[in-house]
């Protein structure tokens, strides 16, 4: 008895020296992935030490005459971006997804074209196209006589309203992306038992898909809403007083950077409510869907005049958001074509493809290390909650990015400066402010998500018996990684680096504040002439980033045209 005592107890010894191993397992991801936190933390944990250091008299002002003309401004502009993308959005998605009418394979992905023009961009476009020489108002002229502005009221796209519109145009095809993945997972079986009993379309958009469809356009809309906080260079040229602006030209005009840190935490709320809500809402459309599979949706024959109906309002988001700025900056770019020659822009070219591939592959192994941790350790809701955290900056407006990292970064390199030169004799210069070291941090920062999205989606795809055996073979987790699931991970890591690779050449809020002295980039370079009211002078550098911004329209085409 003693012996057979003995031998049932070791195998739990064993057991508990397996699942110490297997705990130890990957640490060093688990450690690289705090770091990788930490420095998502860094820049929000500075704002709020800023904001706290900052002087009463300074809060009295933002809190007294400031933050209520801001925040009412900034209010109204997101009140008609929620009714532009969300109108858009949904009713779009509704045509192309339950009608038959001319060209709908073409509408189903082209109406997600004009999320290739950077907001600025359509800002730039859009006074062009509205302004008194511009080709809208030369067509009224020539069609009623008119010949000077005061013979006629011409309404301007330089105010709060103007920027709502803009902004709706280029931010839409979130909503209807959203809109589109929901009724193709859920919609089929709703439309026809809606058509079984007899109810029309409308009653059965307002009756049946409206109430479906509320989760994707909450989750849509929310984003558009992430990306108008974050816009700088529409409101600017538009002339229209948001948080954002007001953070931009409290630090840089006042030279107030505490003020600004006090208007960010303001800010930083209504930033984590839309991340609060979105999460909710991307929960809600999952419990809506759920995992049944879907046929998809036998679209209806429209007749009578709505064929046309429906033709016309799919295609004008499409002139409108798309086709417009691309005609103008189209004009610019063949009427200024001798800039082809110019140095500044071969630079600015040549950095900016420098920065977004260095924050594409960058942003692509920090996503690969922080979805393997979780991978290895599944069981972690800590390291779970941590990483959710950490991608939570593509939330974050680029000028808050922009305003934690560089006041701290160069408050070190001034220290760093005067203990090399009183130790040393030498001054080492400005090394992180000065090297473009802080772009690639903010790249990181905001653009992590979107890489995680996709290695996640991979790593679905890969099942857990390949660890397994991996570990049978003696294999370490860094070995396993590196040899069994990159080379299944490739498609998903080339799709994620094109996207950061794509939206690093457009981002303008944070590079402006944070690029080195002498530095220009694509965006840079535009805005620098668009302040200087020569944006005619960059059509070629627009026209260069529309056109790269096509790429991921063309995967999300792709993946559009794959059934239900």
């Amino acid at each position: 008895m003693g012996t057979m005592s003995q031998v049932v107890s070791t195998p739990p010894k064993k057991s508990n020296a397996v699942a110490l191993l297997r705990n130890r397992r990957g640490l060093g991801f688990v450690a690289l992935t705090l770091l990788i936190a930490a420095v998502v933390l860094f820049p929000i944990a500075s704002l709020v030490l800023m904001a706290v250091g900052g002087t009463n008299d300074s809060m009295n002002h933002v809190v007294r005459f400031v933050l209520p003309r801001t925040l009412s401004t900034t209010a109204l502009l997101m009140v008609g971006v929620v009714i532009g993308t969300g109108v858009i959005g949904t009713v779009s998605a509704w045509l192309v997804m339950t009608f038959r009418f001319p060209g709908r394979q073409f509408f189903l992905w082209a109406l997600v074209l004009p999320l290739a023009v950077p907001s600025y961009l359509g800002a730039y476009a859009f006074v062009e196209f509205f302004s008194f020489t511009g080709p809208l108002q030369a067509l009224l002229r020539g069609l009623t006589g008119f010949e000077s502005a005061r013979d006629y009221w011409f309404p301007s796209v330089r105010n709060t309203g103007g920027a709502a519109f803009i902004l709706s145009l280029v931010l839409y095809p979130y909503v209807y992306l959203a809109c589109v993945a929901l009724l193709k997972l859920q919609g089929s079986r709703l439309v026809e038992a809606s058509r079984a009993l007899g109810r029309g379309p409308l009653n059965t958009l307002f009756g049946v898909l409206l109430p479906l469809l509320r989760p994707a356009i909450a989750a849509g809309v929310i984003l558009a809403l992430m990306e108008t906080l974050n816009d700088i260079g529409a409101v600017e040229y538009l002339g229209v007083e948001t948080i954002t602006f007001t953070i931009f030209d409290t630090w840089l005009t006042r030279r107030d950077a505490a003020g600004a840190a006090q208007m960010t935490l303001a800010l930083l709320l209504l930033v984590f409510a839309l991340v609060f809500s979105e999460r909710w809402a991307r929960n809600r459309q999952s419990d809506t869907s759920g995992n049944k599979k879907n046929s998809a949706i036998q679209q209806q024959e429209l007749k009578g005049p709505w064929p046309f109906i429906a033709t016309l309002w799919c295609l004008l988001p499409i002139i409108l958001g798309f086709g417009v700025p691309l005609l103008i900056l189209g004009g610019y770019a063949v009427e200024r074509l001798d800039t082809l020659s110019d140095r500044r822009l071969h630079q600015a070219l040549i950095t900016s493809l420098q920065i977004a591939f260095s924050a594409a592959v960058l942003t692509v192994i920090v996503g690969v290390i922080m979805v393997y941790a979780l991978r290895l350790r599944p069981g972690a809701g800590w390291l779970r909650l941590l990483v959710r955290f950490s991608s939570i900056g593509y939330a974050i407006p680029g000028t808050i990015l922009a305003l934690g990292l560089f006041v701290p970064m160069a408050v070190f390199d001034n220290w760093l400066i005067t203990w090399t030169k009183s130790w040393f004799g030498v001054s080492v210069g400005l090394l992180v402010t000065g090297s473009g070291a802080l772009i690639l941090i903010a790249y990181l920062i905001r653009f992590l998500a979107i890489a995680e999205g996709n290695i996640d989606g991979g790593f679905r795809n890969i099942p857990l018996a390949r660890d397994d055996a991996s570990r049978t073979m003696g294999q370490g987790a860094a070995t396993t990684l590196v040899r069994v699931h990159l080379p299944t991970l490739w498609p998903a890591l080339s799709a994620a680096g094109l996207l950061v690779f794509i939206d690093a050449l457009k981002e303008l809020s944070a590079t402006i504040f944070l690029r080195p002295f002498g530095m220009r980039t694509l965006s840079t370079y535009i805005y620098d002439y668009a302040s200087r009211a020569r944006v005619e002078e960059t059509g070629v550098a627009c026209l260069i980033i529309v056109v790269l911004g096509v790429l991921p329209v063309i995967i999300v085409a792709r993946r559009l045209s794959r059934p239900s």
